[in-house]
C-alpha cells in the first residue's frame, strides 16, 4: 500500500512541478533577467570582465528550470506520501483528503513561509559569494527550528484535545508554534546584503515568485494527492 501511495505522491509532485514551472517562467524569470542585467552593468562600471556563461540563459530558463522543478517536486511528493502514510489515522477521524490538506498546510508554513520570512531568497547580484555558507547554515537552522516547533505543536494539540476540546487545544498549539518561531526569528542574526541601488521592484517580484512556487507545490500536493490517496484507500477497502 505504501508503494502505491509513493507512486501517487510522485505523480502529484510531477504535476506540481509543471504548474510551478509555468508560474516561474512567466513571473520569476523576468526578475532574474533584470537582476542579471543589473549585475552586468555593475561589473562593467567597475571595469571587471563578464564571467563565462557555462549554460545559456535560454537553457536555464527553459529545459533546465523545468527539469529541476519537476525532479525536485517529484522527490518532495514522494516524501510527502511517506509522511502521509505515517500520520494517516493518527490525527483523529480525518479522511485522506483532509489529512493531506492539513499536512500540506503545515509543511508550507514550517518549510517555506517561516524560513523565507526570516531569510528570503535573493536574485542574482544580491548577496556576497563569500557569505553563502553562513547564509545557508542560518537558513537551515531556522528551517529545523520551524519543523521542530510544528512537531511540538501537533503533539501538544493531541495531548490536550480530549481534555480541553479541539478549539482550545488548537489555539494552545498555534500559540506555542508562534512563540517558538518568533523567538528564533528575533534571536538569529539578520542578513541584508542588498545593494543600495538595486531595484526594490525586482527584489519583491523575485521573492514573491519563490514563495509562489512553494505555495503551488504544497497546495497541489495537498489537493491532488489527497484525491489520489483517497481513491487508492477506497480501492483497498
Amino acid at each position: 500500500m505504501v508503494g502505491k501511495l509513493l507512486l501517487r505522491g510522485m505523480i502529484a509532485g510531477v504535476v506540481a512541478g509543471l504548474i510551478a514551472f509555468g508560474f516561474a517562467r512567466l513571473y520569476g524569470e523576468p526578475a532574474v533577467d533584470r537582476a542579471i542585467a543589473f549585475e552586468e552593468q555593475t561589473s562593467q562600471a567597475k571595469g571587471e570582465a563578464p564571467g563565462e556563461e557555462l549554460v545559456s540563459r535560454t537553457t536555464q530558463a527553459g529545459i533546465g528550470l523545468a527539469t529541476a522543478l519537476v525532479v525536485f517536486c517529484a522527490s518532495v511528493g514522494g516524501l510527502f506520501s511517506l509522511v502521509f502514510a505515517f500520520v494517516y489515522g493518527r490525527l483523529g477521524p480525518l479522511r485522506a483528503r483532509s489529512t493531506a490538506a492539513l499536512l500540506a498546510l503545515g509543511a508550507f508554513i514550517a518549510i517555506a513561509l517561516v524560513p523565507l520570512m526570516k531569510y528570503p531568497a535573493n536574485p542574482p547580484a544580491v548577496g556576497d559569494p563569500e557569505t553563502i555558507g553562513a547564509r545557508t547554515e542560518l537558513f537551515m537552522v531556522m528551517l529545523i527550528i520551524s519543523l521542530l516547533a510544528l512537531v511540538l505543536a501537533v503533539l501538544t494539540a493531541r495531548r490536550y484535545w480530549s481534555q480541553w476540546g479541539g478549539w482550545n487545544a488548537s489555539m494552545l498549539a498555534g500559540g506555542l508554534f508562534l512563540a517558538i518561531v518568533g523567538v528564533a526569528h528575533f534571536a538569529l542574526p539578520p542578513i541584508n546584503e542588498v545593494p543600495e541601488n538595486f531595484s526594490a521592484d525586482v527584489l519583491w517580484q523575485f521573492r514573491v515568485a519563490v514563495l509562489g512556487i512553494q505555495f503551488l507545490l504544497w497546495s497541489t500536493l495537498g489537493l491532488l494527492f489527497g484525491v489520489l490517496a483517497e481513491r487508492s484507500l477506497a480501492e483497498r477497502r
